[in-house]
């Protein structure tokens, strides 16, 4: 099963919106095929695993990090494919949360006589598709907070300057963290100050889906020359009362615009997920000001908070990592549990996640 999950890894950058899968077949004690969903509409691991087993198949022993699917998608079922290989047994990591399938796909094993177990390795399977699983469970995907910072806790200048605020190294490692995601949200103040490109650059990027860029723009002042809607991949603007002089020139330019509940500065951050969900997206990752991203967490929408924190000082009348004005005592801090402190390059990188956030009305 360890292996399996090393080989759903493999598809880490590509198989959204479908979740993150490997399979490995054993047979007398040894490896007889193997393989991952590499991207949607593809064959699932499976397939790809008994493509490479072939007669070596039946009988053996299938271990797959998700419970093997039992519905016509773009795909037929791998638990037909299973019971038609003839395999003997089949160990899951985890019952798959889709309602469509959610234990499904384990009861047709069962009714043709194959050995069934779920479980094994649990706990790392569902690491490997956060955001699957949230989405399929909650109707929310699963959101990171991405941020970068002096030792002092500033993230800019007085005047704005912020670049560079990190080495190469972890510039790099936020590529890759957006490669991960099927969408980057930002807040129009960052556009209009940066100009962003909000794209994934990787040696691999071909290999990669760019993913959707969302524009938070409550009263609708989107450039139609910003930088990103010349850029692969697309754009999408999330409005509350704006209309626009020039919506037909953003339209035009590439952008897809639409309206949501909120006022004239605020975007509803909760209708803002919800609607990306329905769009199929499993992870978002918030790279925007200190007040969006202060938003998010003070609506209790974030799942994980990545900071990376680079050895130099800034000064007093630089700007905080986040805009949190509801905060005016010790006891209304909100509490973070750390999940994992590395070094990237010259900066260190920090994981953690919010223990309890009490939710407001979720504008931002």
């Amino acid at each position: 099963m360890a292996r399996a999950l090393r080989l759903a890894e493999q598809g880490l950058f590509t198989t959204h919106p479908n979740p993150r899968v490997g399979c490995v077949i054993v047979r007398d004690g040894e490896i007889v095929g193997e393989g991952w969903h590499q991207r949607a509409g593809e064959p699932h691991a499976e397939v790809h695993a008994l493509r490479a087993a072939g007669e070596n198949a039946r009988g053996a022993t299938v271990y797959v990090t998700l419970e093997p699917c039992s519905h016509y998608g773009r795909t037929p079922p791998c638990a037909n494919a299973l019971v038609e290989a003839g395999v003997g047994r089949v160990v899951a990591a985890m019952v798959d949360p889709n309602p469509l399938v959610s234990g499904k796909g384990l009861e047709i094993l069962r009714a043709a006589g194959i050995d069934t177990e779920s479980g094994l390795l649990e706990a790392q399977a569902r690491a490997l598709n956060p955001g699957f699983i949230k989405r399929m469970e909650t109707g929310f995907p699963w959101v990171r907070v991405k941020s970068a910072m002096s030792l002092d806790g500033r993230t800019a200048m007085a005047n704005g300057e912020s670049k560079w605020i990190t080495g190469e190294a972890a510039r790099a490692d936020v590529h890759r963290l957006r490669a991960r995601s099927e969408a980057i949200v930002t807040g129009i103040g960052t556009v209009l100050a940066d100009d962003p490109s909000m794209n994934v650059r990787l040696d691999n990027a071909r290999e990669v889906v760019q993913p959707l860029r969302v524009v938070l723009d409550p009263d609708l002042m989107m450039p139609a020359d910003a930088q990103m809607l010349s850029l692969p991949g697309d754009t999408l603007v999330l409005t509350s009362v704006g209309a626009g002089d020039d919506i037909e020139d953003l339209v035009a330019a590439g952008a897809e615009i639409r309206w949501l509940g909120g006022d004239a500065e605020h975007v509803d951050l909760a209708a803002v997920l919800k609607t990306l969900a329905e769009l199929g997206v499993n992870e978002v990752m918030v790279e925007a000001g200190a007040t969006l991203s202060g938003a998010f967490l003070t609506a209790g929408l974030v799942d994980e908070l990545i900071v990376y924190l680079a050895p130099h000082l800034m000064g007093d009348g630089a700007r905080g990592l986040f805009h949190l004005p509801g905060i005016a005592r010790m006891a209304q801090r909100i509490d973070l549990e750390i999940s994992d402190i590395r070094s990237v390059g010259r900066d260190l990188r920090i994981t953690a996640r919010p223990v309890l956030i009490e939710a407001t009305d979720g504008h931002g």
